[in-house]
């Protein structure tokens, strides 16, 4: 092959493919040492671009008009709109959005709601630095992720019968330290009413007593202080 063959020989075109954009991410949490650490762990990851930050749930719904992040990591215990709340605001305007729960409360009803709000998935603040990028990883490839511990919790009570808003309602009064006569004028129902909720609470969580009651309320993320 002479020269000039060489010349107009056709070059095989480059298979490299052009880099891709970062993950954008929006931080949602009211404590700014959180949104720090959160943000400290993402500027070392050349795939993850940190684009907002927001303190309550109605910045983060507003935040995320502007900006429609491809991940949300939401807190759910703020002050205002809570995460929950948020959660469904958001997915109401954007079905598409990937929310991420980032919270301290390993309660399966917590997590429950959060997922039925719209999230996909939920994170322990504990297990930040460990598993964050796994985590967003998974839920970018349209996968779903909880803690093995809190699956096996939603598994087990999944088949039970659920507190109404009602019951829910009169246990928090009771976590309160009321007695039933008070919880009764603080929700404006008979006293005797409050005793057959009562029943039935202790029947559904299989409560020895109303302390058990709070306190296994409590844990699952039912009622909140």
């Amino acid at each position: 092959m002479g020269p000039a063959e060489l010349r107009d020989t056709p070059r095989p075109s480059s298979t490299r493919l052009p880099p891709m954009p970062p993950i954008r991410i929006m931080t949602v949490d009211d404590h700014p040492l959180l949104r720090e650490g959160i943000a400290a762990v993402i500027e070392g990851q050349e795939a993850l671009e940190l684009v907002a930050e927001a303190s309550t749930g109605e910045e983060a719904v507003e935040r995320f008009r502007e900006l429609e992040p491809d991940l949300t990591l939401m807190d759910l215990q703020m002050p205002g709109m809570g995460g929950i709340a948020a959660i469904e605001a958001i997915r109401a305007e954007f079905p598409q959005a990937r929310i991420l729960v980032l919270t301290t409360y390993r309660g399966d009803v917590q997590a429950l709601r959060a997922f039925r709000a719209g999230a996909q998935g939920y994170l322990l603040k504990s297990e930040l630095r460990k598993d964050m990028l796994a985590t967003i990883q998974q839920i970018m490839e349209g996968k779903r992720r909880v803690p093995d511990e809190m699956a096996r919790d939603m598994a087990g009570y999944c088949s039970e019968d659920e507190l109404t808003p009602r019951e829910t309602q009169v246990l928090a009064h009771v976590a309160r330290g009321e007695t039933n006569r008070e919880v009764a004028a603080g929700l404006g129902i008979a006293e005797e009413t409050v005793k057959a909720h009562m029943k039935s609470i202790l029947a559904k969580l299989q409560a020895n007593d109303r302390t058990h009651a709070v306190a296994i309320a409590l844990r699952r993320g039912i009622i909140e202080f």
